[in-house]
């Protein structure tokens, strides 16, 4: 756990190269305040605000029917009832049901800010923040994102990319890698901040500039990808082989099974054919 008054972090490039420099995080937000009521107050404000409310139940005057008497009020020795859909009865109303309504919490600005900065705290108490020099990624590709996490070793994690303003190759690059989430710094919440296991931040996010360094992309984690790739479609493969020989084998036990009948039909046939022939001679008989 690093010092709370040295707040040096260990930068990397964005493929994941580690540098000699280091970077100090700016002592307005990353002084050591950890406040827990009010970053329990925000996480469960922003899992309320998700919350759609479209839970619904009918009251007994919306239920179609009901609208006569079951039965007359008196002489059947029955209770008396005025209508089929009161609660009581199956298909009937329901009594005291969830009906839409927001879920919406409101939690004033400067709490908000005071939980974010204290998530942010406990994840550099833990050691949890990388800086990254910056995202400059051409194309969109999920490999860049894949490789990055793997030469951090932090793959098995979930990671948190905080980019300095709106990226959206960044953003392509990692919406398909499961447990990595991108989003810009200004963005991010108390909730996406305690979700994380490792927060990877861009240096111009927080007020620092890195030089580029110039390096050749890695091919150790691509190449590891491709050969899980390459698993993936084998088994595939064996899967679509397995699924042909099953349907080639009902094939020949369907031919197997298809002389057994026409042997079965081949009496009724010659029994016709039979029929035809004495029909034919009854007829040349008649003509004489």
């Amino acid at each position: 756990m690093p010092d709370k008054q040295n707040r040096n972090v260990s930068t990397f490039t964005a493929l994941g190269t580690a540098r000699t420099d280091k970077v100090q995080l700016p002592e307005a937000t990353f002084d050591g305040t950890i406040n827990m009521p009010v970053m329990h107050q925000a996480v469960k404000a922003f899992m309320a605000n998700q919350r759609q409310g479209n839970a619904s139940t009918k009251i007994r005057k919306y239920v179609v029917g009901g609208n006569q008497k079951p039965w007359k009020q008196k002489g059947t020795g029955r209770a008396r009832q005025g209508s089929i859909r009161a609660p009581h009865f199956v298909g009937g109303g329901t009594v005291f049901g969830p009906t839409p309504r927001p879920y919406d919490e409101y939690v004033p600005r400067q709490v908000r800010a005071l939980a974010k900065k204290s998530a942010l705290n406990a994840r550099a108490n833990e050691g949890a923040i990388y800086v990254i020099d910056s995202f400059n990624f051409d194309t969109p590709k999920t490999a860049s994102i894949i490789n990055l996490i793997g030469r951090l070793d932090v793959a098995d994690k979930k990671v948190l990319v905080l980019t300095d303003g709106v990226k959206p190759n960044v953003f392509l690059s990692g919406r398909n890698v499961p447990n990595v989430h991108v989003m810009p710094y200004t963005d991010s919440s108390t909730y996406h901040i305690l979700w994380s296991d490792i927060l990877l931040v861009e240096a111009g996010a927080i007020g620092q500039t890195l030089d580029p360094i110039t390096e050749d992309a890695p091919a150790r984690v691509a190449k590891k990808a491709r050969a899980e790739a390459d698993t993936a479609k084998s088994a595939r493969k064996v899967a679509k082989r397995a699924e042909k020989t099953e349907a080639k084998a009902a094939k020949k036990s369907a031919k197997k099974s298809a002389p057994k009948a026409a042997a079965k039909k081949a009496p009724v046939a010659k029994k016709s054919a039979a029929r035809k022939a004495a029909a034919k001679k009854s007829t040349k008989k008649k003509e004489k």
